[in-house]
C-alpha cells in the first residue's frame, strides 16, 4: 500500500509522542512492505506563532489530500490569554469541522499490568473494556456564542447547545453498529431531565436502535449517573454514545480507569464514500499538551502508539499491521517498560523514546507471527467479543 499520512505534532508534548508514532509507522511500512509518505504541518499554538492562525489553509489542504492524519496535542499557557480572539483549540475544532469528522471513537481497556496505576480499586477494574462514541461536530462547542455588556457593568456570556435530529441519528448509528460487533449493549448518555437537546437525543436514539438495530440492547443514562457508574461499576459498559461536551468530560474521567490519560487513543471519523471504503480519519491520544512536562522526555506515548493502530485499521484497512502494533504495545507493558505516570514507587520509569524503541523493536521482530488471516478474523464481530489479549479497538465500520 502507498499512503500519505499528514503529521501534525502540535504543541507541548505533542511533537515528542508523535515522533514515536511516526517511528512505529515507519517500522510497520518496512516490515509489511508498504510505502508511507509523511508530511508535517503546523496546528495550534505553534501555528499561531508562525502563521498567525491555529489552522493554516495549507494544513487543512494537506489533511484533505492525506489518507490519514496523526495529531499530537494543541494548546498551552503561552496562548492561554483571557479574551484572546485566536486560540490553539480553534485549530482542532476547525479541522474536525473542515473534514466532517463527526464520530469520535475512544476505547478504554484496562491492562492487567496497570491495575495498580489506577486509583480505583482493582476489583472494580477487572473486565473493563468499553468504547465511548462521542459526537464531535455539534453541541455547545459549535453552537452560537456571544458576549454583551448589560447595565451597571454586568457582562453576560452565552454558549448555545444545538443539535439536529440528523446529527444525532448518524452518530447513534455508528455506535449501534459498533455495539453489534461487540457485546450488543449500547448506553446512550444525556441530560434529558433538564435539556431540550437531550430530550431530542433520547427520542432519536430510541427510534434508531428500535427500528434499525433490534438485536442491540439500548439503555439511557443521565450524564451525572454515568459519571458515577464509570467509577462504581465500569465493567457494566460496552459501548457508550453521547454528545460532544459530555463525551469530552466522561472520557477524561474514564482515563483514570486505564491508569493514566496517556494510555487512551482516539479516532475521529467522517462519512465513507461507500460502505467498504476506508475513510479519512484523525488519530490522536486524548491527553492534552501537558506543557509542564514538555521537553523532558517523560511523556507517555502509549496512547499515540495505540492511535497509530487505529489509523492502520480504519483509514488504511491494514488489520494485521494494526494487530502487530497493539501486540507490541501490550508486550512492552507486560515487560514493565513504562513511563513515569504508570510506574509504582518501586519501579524505574522509562523515557518516551525508550518506550517507542521497545514497541518499534517488537513490531520489527514479532510482526510476522501475527498472520493476516488471524488479524482479519479478530476484526469480525464473532471474534471481537472473545479476543482479550490484543484488542483495544473495534471492527472497521462503515459510516454513511
Amino acid at each position: 500500500m502507498k499512503a500519505l499520512i499528514a503529521v501534525l505534532p502540535g504543541d507541548g508534548i505533542g511533537p515528542e509522542v508523535v515522533a514515536e508514532g511516526v517511528r512505529v509507522l515507519r517500522a510497520v511500512a518496512e516490515r509489511f512492505g508498504h510505502s508511507f509518505v509523511f508530511e508535517s504541518a503546523a496546528i495550534g499554538g505553534g501555528a499561531i506563532d508562525t502563521e498567525g492562525e491555529p489552522l493554516p489553509a495549507r494544513t487543512l489542504a494537506l489533511c484533505r489530500r492525506a489518507n490519514a492524519i496523526l495529531l499530537g496535542a494543541v494548546g498551552g499557557p503561552a496562548w492561554d490569554k483571557p479574551g484572546a480572539a485566536v486560540r490553539p483549540e480553534q485549530g482542532l475544532l476547525g479541522l474536525r469541522r473542515g473534514l466532517g469528522l463527526f464520530a469520535n471513537l475512544r476505547p478504554v481497556r484496562v491492562h492487567p499490568r496497570l491495575l495498580a496505576a489506577s486509583p480505583v480499586k482493582e476489583e472494580r477494574l477487572r473486565g473493563v473494556d468499553l468504547l465511548v462514541v462521542r459526537e464531535l461536530t455539534g453541541g455547545i462547542y459549535f453552537g452560537p456564542s456571544a458576549r454583551d455588556n448589560g447595565e451597571n457593568g454586568e457582562v453576560r456570556a452565552i454558549d448555545s447547545c444545538v443539535y439536529s435530529s440528523s446529527e444525532i441519528a448518524r452518530v447513534v448509528r455508528v455506535a449501534a453498529e459498533l455495539a453489534r460487533g461487540r457485546r450488543r449493549r449500547l448506553t446512550s448518555v444525556d441530560k434529558a431531565n433538564v435539556l431540550e437537546t437531550s430530550r431530542l437525543w433520547r427520542e432519536v436514539a430510541t427510534a434508531i436502535v428500535r427500528d434499525e438495530f433490534p438485536d442491540v440492547t439500548l439503555d439511557h443514562l443521565l450524564v451525572d449517573a454515568c459519571a458515577m457508574e464509570l467509577i462504581r461499576a465500569p465493567a457494566r459498559f460496552d459501548v457508550v454514545v453521547t454528545e460532544n461536551m459530555f463525551g469530552d468530560i466522561l472520557t477524561d474521567e474514564a482515563a483514570v480507569l486505564a491508569g493514566s490519560i496517556g494510555m487512551l487513543p482516539s479516532a475521529s471519523l467522517g462519512a465513507a464514500p461507500d460502505a467498504s471504503a476506508p475513510r479519512l480519519g484523525l488519530y490522536e491520544p486524548i491527553h492534552g499538551s501537558a506543557p509542564d512536562i514538555a521537553g523532558r522526555g517523560i511523556a507517555n506515548p502509549f496512547g499515540t502508539l495505540l492511535a497509530t493502530a487505529m489509523l492502520l485499521r480504519h483509514s488504511l484497512g491494514l488489520h494485521a499491521e494494526a494487530a502487530a502494533v497493539e501486540a507490541a504495545v501490550y508486550a512492552t507493558i507486560d515487560e514493565g517498560t513504562l513511563t513515569a505516570d504508570l510506574v509504582t514507587k518501586d519501579e524505574r520509569a522509562a523515557s518516551t523514546s525508550v518506550v517507542g524503541e521497545r514497541v518499534t523493536a517488537r513490531v520489527n521482530t514479532d510482526a510476522m507471527s501475527i498472520s493476516t488471516s488471524n488479524a482479519r478474523a479478530t476484526s469480525s464481530p464473532a471474534h471481537e467479543t472473545r479476543r482479550e489479549n490484543a484488542r483495544t479497538d473495534t471492527p472497521t465500520i462503515s459510516i454513511t
